[in-house]
């Protein structure tokens, strides 16, 4: 038996790593996180994917959903990513210099499925929400 190939049409064809960055009710907000510049992480993400010529690709969203875990981001893979089985990788607590520049540096090599996350980021996987993981295997 042959197995079934999918055809990829369109942006599908070359869909780059991107980064999901929650700015809900809680992630990106100063009165649940003062201290930390939030606005500073998001300009800093999108400088270094504009910078990164295309390597990875950077877009904000409404509530992800674990707020106890707030900042989240999601890296997904890139198109060769997935085909490599990369998955979309969830990260909770994303906060801080170091944090935003391993997530930049893990997108700028690649992502998920093309190059190993960096050590400490592992330690801030988190699950996604229980709908997340219904609504990806549909």
């Amino acid at each position: 038996m042959v197995p079934r190939q999918r055809a990829l049409i369109g942006a599908a064809l070359s869909r780059p790593c991107t980064l999901v960055v929650c700015r809900g009710c809680c992630c990106g907000d100063a009165r649940k996180h003062p201290g930390h510049d939030h606005a500073w992480q998001l300009d800093r993400l999108v400088a270094a994917a504009a910078g990164s010529q295309g390597a990875f690709q950077v877009r904000t969203t409404d509530c992800l959903g674990p707020c106890d875990q707030a900042n989240v981001v999601v890296v997904q893979p890139s198109t060769a990513g997935r085909r490599a089985g990369g998955r979309a990788t969830w990260v909770g607590f994303a906060m801080g210099d170091d944090c935003t520049e391993e997530i930049i540096g893990w997108a700028a090599a690649g992502g998920p499925g093309l190059a190993p996350p960096p050590v400490t980021l592992e330690l801030q996987f988190i699950k996604p929400p229980r709908d997340a993981r219904v609504r990806s295997r549909r």
